[in-house]
């Protein structure tokens, strides 16, 4: 194995028990989702292999966490009362470290669409209403496992040349 796969290994552990922490607990630990986004960064800007640059890096991070911290912003601007945990926002600027800026919108569009449907599968087996929270960091570390092992993955399926 290379030391790459080792990188690999271990995040793949870290968002695990982030997703289980999360679905647990609804709590996405600063203790946790800090240190992963200060190494993605590092690891972006020090290692001669990496996921992304340095800049993609720090663009991805700071357009992870602003991107959720604005819609709770408008969130709570019309209901009075937040929509998404700034843990979320810590997680998705960790995975912008790691990735860069331009895998965000594969990452939010994946956890979106299985947060959708994992959402309303939760719900209706604990008999809660759509008003009810559940927790999007599991599927926030579910994205990012699928950028991490299958880069770019979304933009592959969808702008593919029919065969």
């Amino acid at each position: 194995m290379l030391p790459i796969d080792y990188i690999r290994i271990a995040l793949i552990v870290v968002l695990i028990y982030l997703a289980y922490k999360d679905w647990r607990t609804f709590r996405l630990p600063d203790l946790i989702t800090m240190p992963l986004l200060g190494a993605g960064i590092l690891f972006s800007g020090l290692a001669s292999i990496s996921f992304t640059d340095l800049q993609n890096s720090l663009l991805g991070a700071l357009t992870g966490y602003y991107s959720l911290w604005f819609l709770n912003f408008c969130y709570h601007k019309l209901y009075q009362q937040n929509g998404i945990g700034m843990g979320d926002a810590k997680l998705l600027a960790a995975l912008g470290a790691w990735f860069g800026w331009s895998a965000l919108p594969g990452i939010l569009f994946i956890a979106s669409l299985s947060g959708l449907l994992g959402g309303m599968i939760w719900l209706r087996s604990q008999r809660q209403t759509m008003r009810t929270a559940f927790p999007f960091g599991p599927f926030l570390a579910i994205a990012g496992i699928i950028e991490l092992l299958w880069p770019q993955l979304l933009y592959s399926l969808t702008l593919s040349s029919p065969a």
